[in-house]
């Protein structure tokens, strides 16, 4: 399916956007297309890191195990994103696991390959490492977030993350675009079930958003952020 794909169809995915037609039928041609399950996972953290992905359609969850064997939710990553990129932290090993939260389609090529795309398209290397950036920026944000803010703002701030990256705008508000339960928001923000589902079902009460199972849609945003505000 990867060679099938016509190259103009990729040019705006951050990857691809600053190659030149040619350059991207040359990166498809070596890459693999899967369809995944939902629920399924597409690397695991530990395993040894032997291809990386672009994952084309879909939802996936960024999973971690602590020492205690406790997971963490690391972030959700939308269609049009590298994952699995290793390499990029120096690593042989994938450093969490990624698991598909809709059906999903990746494509991938072997790590093999990794230090040529990067040195030969200038475009791909550009993008990747604004994506680490940009990853490293939401990790920080996170830790600060546990360390200064009381937990309505976490779960406030998780929520608007979310909404900000994936949210689709539908009748009546706007719509977090994967299945999301209130155990994983807990697992986000640092805190327990009991709490979120406390704090989530007083903004239904309120009018800020609409759940129902794993489905979340934020009514008012501009409330929720208020509600995230430190200051507020």
């Amino acid at each position: 399916m990867a060679k099938k794909l016509d190259a103009k169809l990729l040019s705006g995915l951050p990857p691809f956007s600053r190659l030149a037609p040619d350059q991207i039928r040359e990166i498809l041609d070596q890459g693999t297309s899967r369809h995944h399950d939902e629920g399924t996972a597409v690397f695991h953290e530990g395993h040894d890191a032997d291809r990386f992905y672009l994952l084309l359609d879909g939802y996936v969850r960024v999973m971690r195990t602590l020492a205690g064997g406790e997971q963490v939710v690391l972030r959700h990553i939308p269609p049009g994103q590298l994952i699995g990129i290793a390499p990029a932290l120096r690593r042989t090993t994938y450093p969490a696991t990624a698991l598909t939260v809709t059906e999903a389609l990746t494509l991938s090529w072997p790590t093999r390959l990794w230090g040529g795309f990067m040195s030969r398209y200038e475009g791909f290397a550009t993008e990747t490492w604004a994506t680490v950036g940009a990853r490293l920026e939401q990790a920080h944000d996170q830790v600060a977030e546990l360390a200064t803010r009381a937990v309505e703002q976490r779960i406030a701030a998780c929520l608007l993350r979310m909404v900000n990256q994936t949210g689709r705008k539908v009748a009546g508000g706007v719509e977090i675009a994967f299945p999301l339960s209130r155990a994983n928001i807990a697992e986000m923000t640092g805190t327990s079930l009991f709490t979120v589902s406390r704090t989530l079902s007083a903004w239904e009460r309120d009018g800020v958003i609409e759940s129902s199972r794993k489905h979340i849609l934020v009514t008012d945003p501009h409330r929720l952020l208020l509600l995230s505000d430190p200051k507020g």
